[in-house]
């Protein structure tokens, strides 16, 4: 454990270096895992030896921007936090953007390390206190999968990591500057619940639709962080009904319970996608809560786009279950002999 001090007496000084709630601050302990406290004029840093040192770095530069404008900003927070740890990583598999807008999750390590068939290896979401890595080995090509295709597919039963993986993929590009934007997205159906009596406006009917999504890259984020990056739209929670007619440009674009769409829906989502953009689909087709007689979109288009070779294909099952012990004899419980997924798609197929 390592500790360095910065002694800043004008509160002014102290207030426009932190920013609104403390988010400046945030943003620097949060990337490096390192403990920021300020009493008496008196600023510790405390952690390990090396993130102290940067810190400390990163903090002074900004202290003397602060001296010399009065003010900064948290792209210049970024900008520097991003300046540090690419001396320290050197490239990464990924080219990063050229542009840093905003974003307040740079990179302490490498972001998208060589694949591997070690399912042990973790995902740098840029948490310390929060380690992600796939706990099976369907997991760890799904994985795999993401960072090497721009466009996959999964398929697998409840509770197999389908939206945690993607999602923590996701902001490990976001940290890695890789993209610009994560969108979120969900069809709102309903599973036997009609919509409309739901109490509140159209925001709050959604909400829980979408609040699974949301649960997941709060787990990953700081929660400030999170509320932050939303309101500069680095981050986007929203209903597949509404990207039609959008172009979605250096963004990873996750489609959540994808079962759920409909053809004519999927091929809308598919088609959003811009240049240097990424898109996940994930789904259990045992869960389809459309009316009799819609096809789904996910099992359309799992048999439609086979042949595209630039496409990955991942299946998960049963085995793949990272949830509560009795989630997996409830799925095989559910699941009748011939089930509908059986030989949809390859298993853990990623061409």
């Amino acid at each position: 454990m390592s500790e360095a001090t910065l002694t800043l007496s004008d509160p002014e000084i102290v207030r426009q270096l932190f920013g609104p709630q403390d988010l400046n601050l945030k943003a620097v302990r949060n990337q490096l895992g390192v403990a920021i406290t300020h009493r008496g004029g008196q600023i510790r840093v405390s952690g390990n030896s090396e993130s102290v040192k940067l810190a400390t770095e990163i903090l002074e530069r900004l202290k003397d921007r602060v001296y010399k404008k009065g003010h900064i900003g948290p792209e210049e927070v970024a900008d520097q936090l991003g300046r540090i740890a690419g001396n320290r990583n050197g490239a990464t598999t990924r080219p990063a953007l050229e542009e840093r807008p905003f974003l307040t999750l740079p990179p302490e390590r490498p972001s998208t390390p060589a694949p591997s068939p070690d399912y042990r290896q973790e995902i740098a979401i840029g948490n310390a206190q929060r380690r992600i890595k796939p706990r099976t080995e369907g997991q760890a090509k799904y994985v795999e999968a993401i960072r090497k295709h721009d466009m996959t597919f999964c398929i697998g039963p409840a509770g197999c990591g389908k939206t945690y993986l993607a999602v923590a993929t996701a902001v490990e590009a976001l940290k890695a500057r890789q993209i610009r934007k994560i969108v979120l997205v969900r069809p709102a159906v309903e599973a036997g619940e009609s919509l409309g009596y739901l109490p509140g406006d159209l925001q709050a009917k959604l909400n829980p639709y979408l609040r699974p999504l949301l649960d997941a890259i709060n787990e990953m984020v700081d929660y400030d962080q999170v509320k932050y990056l939303m309101e500069q739209d680095a981050i986007e929670v929203i209903p597949l009904a509404y990207m039609r007619g959008r172009t979605l440009n250096h963004s990873f674009i996750i489609l959540d319970e994808a079962q759920n769409s409909t053809v004519n829906q999927m091929k809308m989502f598919l088609t959003r996608m811009g240049e240097g953009s990424r898109v996940v689909v994930s789904g259990d087709i045992s869960q389809v809560d459309l009316p009799s007689g819609v096809t789904s979109g996910l099992r359309d288009a799992a048999q439609r786009l086979q042949s595209i070779k630039e496409i990955a294909f991942i299946r998960l099952d049963e085995s793949d279950i990272v949830r509560h012990a009795l989630v997996h004899h409830i799925v095989r419980a559910y699941d009748s002999p011939g089930h509908a997924t059986a030989g949809l798609i390859p298993k853990s197929e990623d061409r």
